[in-house]
């Protein structure tokens, strides 16, 4: 199979030819349709997250059809269209798994980090990971929800019940999260990169009730703001824009310094918190809820050979929407 892989000696994939996986006990051999690119993999291959899996093969949105089982597969058939998300394995013994927060497992492992992952023709996944994906969206749209559209999610749920949102950073989670919000009736703000009138267009064309840079004031008081830029500045930011009793949920794995900011943007109950990961039970709601409305997910496709040019166009900003690579 072909397949794309970091060794680490520069920041830039390799194409490689390579002998398929084997499904063991529990696992799924899985033909790749398409796979996201995430910022997580920008962030694998920059070097800014450590302990990577080296040589690792990226790719944490994965679809595809079950070509094999392992013994003990249960809840998968051959021909079944099939998720990989993030979330590759759990301890299931931790204090954190058994309390219903394996998202924060102290022996965990990640697809396409410490797990091999979607950047190829071929994969292998721990079945009780794996998710059945709704049939209204293609292939390319399928495969940013398995991120994007999963932790878009889990960061809006801990923004409560929030009235009104306001989004930093509108690229592929954002724009999902934008979509779910506004089905619950919300009020959503985008604030994008200063200047970056395409992204503002983006976001006003699925529904936003106003759009700016991430140097302007929002028109009213925020309840909450998610911020999926890695950009540690947005935090004091978003506080200023945050009402009294408001949540600041930064939504990525990496974020730059947040530099020190008066006690008073805190000050009156307002609260910043962090995503870390997503539970399987995120996995199976977020699934469902994209079954049942109608979400219009915006992708750029690439072959699995530019699979750089991709990273380096999420890089430097010039992505609308969520970039995928096509396996066929």
């Amino acid at each position: 199979m072909r397949a794309m892989v970091f060794d680490g000696s520069a920041a830039v994939l390799h194409e490689r030819d390579m002998s398929d996986p084997q499904p063991a006990a529990g696992q799924l051999l899985i033909d790749i349709h398409a796979c996201g690119v995430c910022r997580t993999d920008l962030h694998v291959v920059d070097g800014e997250l450590a302990h990577p899996k080296r040589p690792i093969i990226p790719g944490h949105e994965i679809v595809g059809t079950v070509a094999a089982l392992g013994n003990d597969v249960a809840g998968f058939q051959v021909g079944d269209r099939v998720g990989v998300p993030w979330i590759g394995h759990t301890c299931g013994h931790c204090r954190y798994c058994t309390s219903g927060r394996e998202n924060l497992c102290d022996a965990p492992g990640f697809t396409g980090y410490t797990i091999d992952g979607g950047y190829a023709e071929r994969t292998v996944a721990d079945a009780r990971y794996c998710l059945h994906l709704p049939e209204r969206y293609s292939d390319l749209e399928a495969a940013p929800l398995l991120c994007a559209g999963l932790i878009g999610y889990r960061t809006l749920s801990m923004a409560g019940d929030a009235r009104a949102i306001g989004i930093y950073g509108f690229g592929a989670a954002a724009h999902i999260v934008a979509q779910v919000a506004l089905h619950q009736g919300r009020t959503v703000f985008a604030l994008t990169r200063p200047g970056d009138t395409a992204a503002q267009q983006f976001a006003l064309r699925l529904g936003v009730h106003w759009a700016g840079g991430s140097d302007e004031t929002p028109p009213e008081r925020l309840d909450a703001a998610l911020i999926f830029a890695s950009a540690g500045p947005l935090v004091p930011a978003a506080l200023r824009a945050v009402t009294k009793g408001g949540v600041v949920v930064c939504g990525g794995i990496h974020m730059s310094d947040i530099p020190s900011f008066p006690y008073d943007l805190l000050w009156g109950e307002r609260r910043v918190c962090s995503v870390a990961n997503l539970t399987r039970a995120d996995g199976h709601a977020f699934m469902q809820l994209a079954a049942r409305m109608p979400l219009q997910i915006e992708t750029t496709p690439y072959a699995l050979a530019d699979a750089n040019r991709a990273l380096n166009d999420l890089r430097d900003g010039r992505l609308s929407g969520a970039a995928v690579l096509r396996m066929r």
